[in-house]
């Protein structure tokens, strides 16, 4: 167990060092600079202060340099600060964001397990069946339709056709702070019904579909087959033999959820206007901020690597096949 756990754990800091070095080189080796949009286009700015920029910033040194600093900085929690006008300590930026993104994320990895599970039970037991086309073309919609398309059919529908729901920002502008407690939950809940949409419509199809491919292969194994020779009810069969090993390959895919959990959705968070941890994160691209840049990479690398660790370890610790001692 010990020498599974440090070979492990020597593996995800070797990948996420290596991660890092090819990120900071890639965006720093990359066309222009954090200071373009704000010298090119400004008629304003002269050389000279140009120059005074690039030397306060120490973008005039080379990228592993750079790189050294910032790792160094890394050592000791130090993401640096913003490039942006604030000149704001990147972890403020980040840490204000980030209880939106959590809650966000965690409600829509709760909707996904809640209706993705029964989906792929009941399309696996039913298999051949219309009923699995009819699930099985739903998560083949799900699988195909783009994140921005829905969200922008999600806004024509409710908020400009039926004018139900809004359509922007976690909660109202005006009034909004004269509310009672249940007015401004029942705001916020309005605000985040189209948001989730989005961020659980592609995840129960993905989800749905792998536990109905799981859950058809362990209904056809040899233990289930000897189980209902025996007579036991099909009840038992399928939820406490069956579904017990079809849901360890949920294990993997719940680890590679956990970025998700802190990265967000770029793609909703910046079309409704939500001001998360993605939303900074489009923001810190558009306008080359790097040490938001690198933040963000970092956090969800090193979040990456340790979801992947977690599922090993659940796999291992689940399943009595897998020793942790003879694991390579």
């Amino acid at each position: 167990m010990f020498n599974f756990l440090l070979r492990r754990l020597l593996t995800l800091v070797i990948t996420l060092w290596g991660i890092t070095v090819i990120s900071f080189a890639t965006i720093h080796l990359a066309p222009g600079g954090p200071l373009s949009p704000l010298t090119e286009f400004n008629p304003k700015i002269t050389p000279e202060y140009r120059e005074r920029l690039v030397k306060m910033y120490e973008l005039d040194k080379p990228w592993y340099v750079q790189y050294w600093k910032w790792l160094k900085g890394i050592m000791r929690l130090d993401f640096g600060k913003s490039f942006a006008l604030d000149h704001r300590p990147v972890w403020d930026k980040i840490k204000e964001r980030l209880p939106v993104t959590l809650l966000i994320n965690s409600l829509s990895l709760f909707l996904i397990l809640i209706f993705s599970i029964p989906l792929g039970v009941f399309s696996a037991v039913k298999a051949g069946t219309l009923l699995d086309r009819v699930i099985t073309l739903f998560t083949f919609i799900g699988y195909a339709m783009p994140s921005f398309w829905l969200a922008l059919l999600l806004m024509m529908l409710f908020g400009v056709k039926l004018q139900i729901l809004p359509i922007s920002g976690l909660h109202s502008v005006i009034g909004y702070s004269e509310m009672s407690f249940w007015e401004k939950l029942w705001d916020w809940t309005k605000h985040l019904i189209c948001p989730l949409l989005v961020a659980t419509f592609g995840g129960i199809a993905g989800f749905s579909r792998y536990i109905r491919n799981s859950m058809y292969e362990v209904l056809r194994s040899d233990y289930i087959l000897f189980a209902r020779a025996k007579g036991i009810p099909e009840r038992i069969v399928i939820y406490k033999h069956a579904l017990r090993n079809a849901l360890l390959p949920l294990i993997t895919l719940l680890g590679l959820s956990i970025p998700g959990l802190i990265g967000g959705s770029v793609i909703f968070e910046t079309i409704f206007g939500i001001p998360g941890v993605g939303q900074l994160m489009w923001q810190a691209v558009m306008s080359r901020d790097y040490p938001v840049i690198m933040a963000n990479l970092f956090l969800v690398s090193l979040l990456t690597l340790f979801g992947n660790f977690l599922a090993d370890l659940g796999y291992a610790l689940a399943d009595p096949r897998i020793k942790l001692s003879r694991r390579k």
